[in-house]
């Protein structure tokens, strides 16, 4: 892992008003995250682990506190060059899912590539190249609808990673499956992400789930109370 983080958040915090109260989501948060790592962000429903996570991916933006991603301070940007930034170096997989209904297997996890301009022959030969990774090759002219929640998941996680991002976000990605599937998937996503030495961070009550991470942050009512280094897997 390098020196330098490649993520650090500093004092990190975010509220919102609502009936004339504040309510603060996330306070003072502060951590470092290496390259290649691999974080759970544990917590009980409710304890701002979601809300971090956009922080992270400069969908919301702090209220206090700033995040430096490889460099470049996330609230510096203004939103067209922080969209560029999100869609070149950051992927999402969600609970949900959320693949676009009407394009294909193929077309959801070629998505990232055509954004990001990449050629046709080239996008072709990576996209089959995932599928093949994913086991769904011969899936590929399959809408999600007619897939299974761990087959929906695993086009989410070819989805997520085909663009080589620097930085992957995942919110409670085995949350929506049965135990059996969702350690399958959880197998796929973090030896994936090993195998590319890509950043993940994953959010999770579940400890399993954490259990797979290099490191677990805490979280406790928007604050981080503990960063414990787990066994890596």
């Amino acid at each position: 892992m390098s020196n330098q983080p490649l993520l650090t958040a500093s004092n990190l915090c975010f509220a919102y008003q609502e009936a004339g109260d504040m309510h603060t989501v996330i306070d003072t948060a502060s951590f470092s995250i290496e390259k290649g790592e691999v974080i759970a962000l544990l917590g009980a429903s409710g304890s701002g682990k979601s809300t971090l996570l956009n922080l992270l991916a400069g969908i919301e933006q702090p209220a206090n506190g700033k995040i430096i991603m490889a460099g470049q301070t996330l609230s510096s940007f203004p939103e067209p060059q922080l969209t560029l930034f999100r869609r070149q170096h950051i992927g999402f997989i969600y609970q949900l899912f959320n693949l676009i209904p009407t394009l294909t297997v193929y077309e959801n996890i070629a998505l990232p590539l055509e954004l990001c301009n990449i050629a046709a022959d080239l996008r072709c030969q990576q996209v089959m190249e995932w599928l093949d990774t994913i086991g769904l090759q011969n899936r590929q002219h399959a809408f999600p609808d007619q897939l299974s929640g761990g087959e929906q998941q695993r086009v989410a996680i070819a989805r997520a990673l085909i663009h080589q991002p620097m930085l992957v976000l995942a919110d409670e990605p085995t949350g929506n499956l049965d135990a059996n599937t969702g350690l399958r998937i959880l197998d796929l996503l973090t030896g994936l992400a090993e195998q590319h030495q890509q950043t993940l961070v994953m959010v999770t009550h579940s400890e399993i789930v954490a259990s797979r991470a290099h490191r677990v942050l805490e979280m406790n009512n928007g604050k981080i109370s503990k960063a414990n280094t787990t066994l890596a897997w």
